[in-house]
């Protein structure tokens, strides 16, 4: 195994890891150059099981011996360690999750062959928080979804938050970005699926009327925080649906919407 003891907060060999807090910089950097950061011991397992490949691991020296088996199974992959105050320099915050790996990022998948399979599919437009992504990915995961589509300017599913949000979850949903919006969402209707935008609209209709109704094959569109859905998107899909109210609210959480929906809209056998 090679192990490397860092002594500088500058070393070149753990640029992969500098500046992780700087968000703007991290978003635009790491799928330029194939990356992502899974942080915390479970999430970098749940990669690793997910087929995914490390470019290095980094962490504290008492983190050790709790991935001495994965250590063991990538035993040409560098792996980085330092002291606490160090790591902090490097990364911008204290690392108190375990460890961290940067990893390849996994070569995308072909709209068609993604959707080939699937009765239900998640489509994000313009969502720029990534803990709403990773949320909704987790309530994917959790409650059938089968694919994820996030629209050209939709926050990356595999920046850090999004993935430590998700808890790991990310990796087990298939998921694509789109290059076209809203003009890719025809792609989803050639393949048969109905569109339904989650939007509060005079002809939306109720979430659980849309349920009764079966539709074998839908792709559910939740629109982006604060000004939801644009009139272009709304133009393109089949139909508009809400979840019905009370006590004066209009709406809730885009990522609470997105579990509600998703366990709602469940294929039933």
């Amino acid at each position: 195994m090679t192990f490397h003891y860092l002594e500088s907060a500058d070393d070149p060999r753990v640029t992969d890891y500098t500046t992780l807090t700087d968000v703007h910089l991290r978003k635009l950097r790491e799928p330029e150059e194939g990356m992502y950061i899974a942080e915390s011991s479970r999430v970098l397992r749940r990669a690793l099981a997910a087929g995914h490949q490390p470019r290095s691991f980094f962490l504290a020296e008492k983190w050790l011996a709790d991935l001495d088996d994965v250590f063991r199974q990538y035993p040409d992959v560098p792996v980085f360690i330092g002291k606490a105050e160090l790591l902090e320099q490097i990364t911008g915050f204290h690392l108190h999750r375990g460890a961290m790996a940067a990893m390849h990022r996994p070569a995308p998948v072909p709209l068609e062959e993604l959707l080939a399979k699937a009765q239900r599919v998640a489509v994000l437009e313009d969502i720029v928080d990534h803990t709403n992504v990773g949320a909704i990915f987790r309530s994917a995961a959790a409650l059938g979804v089968d694919a994820v589509l996030v629209s050209p300017r939709c926050g990356d599913p595999l920046y850090r938050r999004s993935v430590r949000v998700s808890m790991g979850t990310v990796f087990q949903v298939p998921w694509a970005r789109l290059e076209s919006w809203p003009d890719d969402l025809s792609r989803l209707k050639e393949q048969g699926f109905t569109v339904a935008a989650m939007e509060l609209t005079d002809n939306a209709v109720d979430l659980d009327d849309l349920a009764a109704r079966q539709i074998p094959k839908l792709a559910l569109v939740l629109g982006t925080e604060g000004a939801g859905m644009s009139e272009d998107t709304l133009a393109a899909v089949d139909l508009a649906v809400k979840i019905p109210m009370r006590a004066g609210v209009d709406s809730l959480n885009v990522a609470a919407a997105s579990a509600v929906a998703f366990w709602e809209l469940r294929p039933r056998d």
